[in-house]
């Protein structure tokens, strides 16, 4: 057995560092079968040697990431763990940084994960940005929030979000209500980003002036985008002729991201998937950027990211 310390020299990082009821540790002891307890200061590490030395490097990562102000959930230490599996510890310092934007309700958003930072990175670069991967990788919710940004630092006029309508089909007709009505529950995902951004209040008010307009892909058809931040959701869901007539709406000082989730395509079977097509046809384009995202980028539950992480187990065997 080999017992490895790491010097903590201040209570607060040490309470962040073991979390509530030393959640974060657990998770750190179940992974690498350690015991892990501080004391005066310091923590120490008891374990079989490779598995400690892997346990330390996960908590100095952790402790890097509190040092520069950045929260601890039970998400980053996981996150945290599989960098240093893969023995890219180093990496850590990627995590965070700069906050997009600030809640409605006054919570910091930032990138919890490399792929998020890169996506936001490209989104600040570039002026049309697809975001590639599964359910739960932040990929509208940050796209929203650069939106929300972009709009509060006066860049752009007006932030316009849109999805296909393709679950609704037939269906849409037996839905109550007028076209509004119909379409609403398609677009909830996108109303809840925005009131989480800007509260209902403000929501409503800028949605009343144009400022906001949240709509079908369909009603795209025929415009010229200018001053304005763009967003496709559910791309996976457009045809190509869809896709190429959204991408061709950009008008000067716009910005676009189209997001989708090619493992979710919920088109009939003999129709191509136009985000697929798009990010082979645009690939090597100058001022357009493709982040694909994996399931270690996803920031929901745990058990989202192993259902991911287990139907694309699944895909590759058939």
């Amino acid at each position: 057995m080999t017992e490895l310390t790491v010097q903590v020299d201040e209570l607060e990082k040490l309470h962040a560092l073991f979390g509530d009821f030393d959640s974060n540790i657990s998770i750190i002891q179940k992974e690498y079968g350690v015991s892990v307890f501080s004391r005066d200061g310091v923590v120490k590490i008891v374990g079989q040697e490779d598995k400690a030395q892997s346990a330390r490097k996960a908590v100095e990562g952790l402790l890097d990431l509190i040092e520069r102000g950045e929260s601890i959930s039970d998400m980053s230490v996981r996150y945290v763990i599989g960098l240093v599996n893969e023995g890219a510890e180093e990496q850590v310092s990627g995590i965070g940084g700069d906050t997009v934007c600030v809640t409605f309700t006054g919570k910091p958003v930032k990138a919890k994960t490399l792929g998020q930072k890169k996506y936001i990175d490209c989104i600040k670069k570039n002026t049309i940005v697809f975001g590639v991967g599964p359910a739960g990788t932040g990929k509208t919710y940050l796209a929203v929030a650069m939106a929300v940004k972009a709009f509060k630092a006066h860049e752009i006029n007006r932030i316009i979000l849109t999805r296909p309508a393709v679950e609704a089909g037939e269906k849409l007709g037996f839905l109550p209500g007028d076209l509004q009505n119909k379409v609403d529950p398609y677009l909830r995902p996108l109303y809840d980003a925005l009131f989480d951004m800007m509260g209902a209040e403000s929501y409503q008010r800028n949605l009343e002036k144009n400022i906001i307009e949240v709509a079908p892909l369909a009603y795209m058809r025929g415009r010229t985008l200018d001053d304005s931040f763009i967003i496709l959701d559910e791309a996976q869901n457009t045809t190509p002729e869809q896709m190429k007539m959204f991408l061709t709406r950009l008008g000067f000082n716009s910005k676009m991201v189209i997001t989708g989730d090619i493992t979710q395509i919920d088109l009939p079977d003999n129709k191509r998937s136009g985000l697929v097509e798009a990010v082979k046809i645009l690939k090597n384009i100058e001022d357009i950027a493709i982040t694909r995202f994996s399931e270690k980028d996803v920031v929901r539950h745990k058990l989202v990211q192993d259902i991911v992480k287990a139907y694309e187990k699944f895909n590759e065997k058939k």
